[in-house]
């Protein structure tokens, strides 16, 4: 709870901290026995035994503070997470104060990018833009992420307490519904499902079925989605055998967009190697970055800023080597006083790339958290 906030009647008190909704399994929890702010000393605590567990979040810049935990209560379910109704019952109301930056801003950003990648060095760079939501009554994290859970169309969503980075992230929480699995283990089998190339959702049933088809069918997103899959590839193949990766994308769908997704598989070589592990080895991949990496890191710094937990990756491993990280996309960060919010979306550009298109796509995006914070 909120400093200075009076408890509420009638809320569970069994709130989680953390919570990541899965339709393949889901996972919450109370409390902290450690905290991380360095995933590398997360991993090793679970390889060596000094950790069961390790939830939370990491950020997208490597030097970046983690907001990671050993909890003290945990609860798993197999199928996705019930919102209880005591959250389903509260109606978020917020108003978009400021966009950052405004469309024409945003415009100018990715034609500056786009002279990058003409000029040679970088095949792609993903830039974002976020939102400034403000309230008028307090925001309650949980009654967003019950909303986010249940407008997904397989019951997504995450919430994470950002405490335990510490500094300015102290109080605020963040919340979404990423439809993308950076890494999953269970057991031996290790699998990813990286979405890339991006088309909005229409009403109208004709027209968003050929809105799926110019996905399909379009040159520019096939060539974005390949940066993607081949740098997975390229960072699985030492971890893994037996991996296999589609030669072609599939579509997948959200409410607000189709995506260009492709399932990849495998056999994890060595057992010692966690999901938290490979959710590290992975991260970032240029679904939310660019290629390469730290040239289009290079970039967005520089055009955007540091993005804190946007485009990072929020999960769970255990030292038995399981897991499920998911991709920090379609999110927005809860202010500490709860009486605002930043969502953030983003788009990947490459040779071909429009920026009314970008603007269009982000715009979309944002359109799953501004649902969910009643500001559509």
């Amino acid at each position: 709870m909120t400093p200075g906030m009076q408890p509420d009647v009638g809320r569970p008190v069994t709130a989680p901290d953390f919570l990541l909704s899965r339709p393949t399994g889901s996972l919450r929890t109370q409390g902290s026995t450690r905290t991380f702010t360095d995933p590398a000393d997360a991993a090793l605590a679970l390889r060596s035994g000094t950790s069961d567990l390790v939830v939370g979040a990491i950020g997208f810049e490597p030097d970046a503070p983690a907001a990671l935990v050993e909890p003290e209560v945990v609860v798993r379910t197999d199928g996705p997470l019930e919102p209880p109704a005591y959250f389903r019952g509260i109606r978020t109301r917020t108003r978009v104060a400021e966009e950052i930056p405004s469309p024409d801003e945003h415009r100018r950003r990715v034609s500056t990018a786009l002279s990058c990648i003409r000029a040679g060095g970088v095949g792609k760079v993903v830039l974002a833009r976020a939102v400034r939501l403000v309230a008028d009554e307090p925001i309650d994290p949980h009654a967003v992420c019950a909303t986010l859970i249940d407008s997904s169309p397989y019951a997504d969503g995450f919430l994470v307490d950002l405490s335990p980075a510490g500094g300015y992230h102290t109080g605020r929480t963040l919340v979404g519904s990423s439809p993308e699995i950076l890494v999953r283990r269970r057991g031996e089998v290790v699998e990813c499902h990286p979405l890339a190339g991006s088309a909005p959702r229409e009403t109208d049933p004709a027209a968003d079925q050929a809105s799926a088809r110019a996905l399909r069918e379009s040159g520019k997103d096939a060539f974005e989605h390949a940066f993607v899959v081949d740098s997975l590839a390229t960072a699985l193949r030492p971890l893994c055998v037996d991996l296999e990766i589609p030669e072609r994308p599939s579509l997948t769908s959200t409410r607000e967009m189709w995506h260009l997704g492709t399932r990849i598989r495998g056999r994890i070589a060595d057992p010692r190697t966690t999901a938290l592990d490979l959710a590290l080895a992975v991260h970032p991949t240029p679904a939310v970055c660019g290629t390469p990496t730290d040239e289009a890191r290079r970039i967005i710094a520089g055009i955007e800023g540091p993005r804190g937990f946007y485009a990072g990756a929020v999960g769970w491993s255990d030292a038995g080597g399981d897991g499920d990280w998911m991709v920090t996309i379609r999110c927005a960060e809860i202010d500490a006083d709860r009486n605002g919010a930043i969502a953030w979306a983003g788009g990947g550009l490459v040779e071909g790339s429009d920026p009314d298109d970008e603007v269009a796509e982000t715009g979309a995006k944002l359109r799953t958290v501004l649902r969910a914070f009643g500001a559509v």
